[in-house]
């Protein structure tokens, strides 16, 4: 549905959505597929920062930016799946105007925040295995305060850029947008004039808030594999890797995705490949960011069967 304008102005009022079929059958699938993939990430995620806080033995710079990746998880899926759902059970796959801006700006700026809370996550690792003599001198507590709100106003400014940028796109039609909530690219499609500087910019701040912390973090852990190496106990050695591979692993899921999604020419969008990408950063990766931080944790693991017996808690 359009409403006219004045010309050159934005006459859409709101976009109908494709999402990921339009076969009733594969939706209602699809529906019970991602609610329970949301359940599961919610559930998680607050197990997280709940055990977090109720633990004297986590209350460490480490879990410190666990929690702030928690907390951002949460957000960043609940800024789609919920309005993805509904639209699995609707006709009207519509989403207006001001929602889809509100959308987008959401995404991206928890999507560059996370970018960043993974580089100060590998930080905190480099020190814990460089430095550990003075780990707790270096990672006190107002910089780890500081880094985290740091990472939390790059993701935002990024956002604002994007978004400041897209506003001031026409929008006159059509409204339909071949994705399951308002990607940036796929929203840029629709406008009515040359968006080559708008996806110029994307792939400019991708480089910014993707690519620099991405080969940082890689800098970073050839320090950490380096001095790990230096370790002459093979227990040492062992442990040592141990605290990095939870991290290794979400980042090589995130960033990868991220970097597929983002760093290709502006021209080079395949719709499909693209909801892919999309869904595994925005969906499943908050989801199997706590499984993966506490199946391969003893810390946290240990920390919430001590919990759990201690208050008689069931979560099922």
């Amino acid at each position: 549905m359009t409403g006219m304008t004045t010309q050159n102005q934005t006459s859409v009022v709101e976009f109908i959505l494709l999402g990921l079929s339009s076969q009733p059958k594969i939706q209602i699938w699809l529906f019970i597929v991602f609610l329970a993939c949301y359940i599961i990430s919610l559930k998680g995620n607050i197990i997280i920062i709940w055990i977090s806080q109720v633990d004297p033995r986590l209350q460490t710079p480490m879990y410190f930016f666990l929690n702030n990746l928690s907390f951002l998880d949460i957000w960043y899926t609940s800024c789609i799946v919920p309005k993805m759902l509904v639209n699995f059970l609707s006709s009207k796959k519509t989403i207006s105007f001001k929602w889809c801006i509100i959308q987008m700006f959401i995404h991206l700026s928890l999507g560059g925040t996370e970018c960043y809370i993974l580089l100060v996550m590998a930080y905190d690792r480099y020190v814990a295995i460089c430095s550990p003599l003075h780990y707790t001198s270096i990672m006190h507590s107002v910089l780890c305060i500081k880094m985290a709100t740091g990472s939390w106003m790059g993701g935002l400014i990024n956002s604002l850029i994007h978004t400041v940028f897209a506003l001031h796109l026409p929008f006159c039609g059509p409204n339909v947008i071949n994705h399951f909530f308002c990607e940036v690219p796929a929203v840029l499609d629709l406008a009515c004039v040359d968006v080559s500087p708008n996806k110029t910019v994307i792939f400019f701040c991708a480089i910014l808030v993707v690519m620099i912390p991405f080969f940082l973090i890689l800098i970073t852990y050839v320090y950490i594999i380096v001095n790990i190496l230096k370790i002459r106990s093979s227990a040492g050695r062992k442990k040592a890797f141990s605290t990095c591979a939870s991290h290794v692993i979400v980042v090589c899921l995130f960033y990868g995705t991220c970097i597929f999604m983002y760093m290709r020419p502006g021209q080079s969008h395949v719709l499909n490949q693209d909801k892919m990408a999309t869904l595994f950063y925005s969906v499943v990766i908050p989801m199997l960011n706590p499984l993966i931080y506490t199946l391969r944790n003893k810390d946290v693991r240990g920390a919430l069967k001590q919990t759990i017996k201690k208050k008689g808690i069931n979560f099922s």
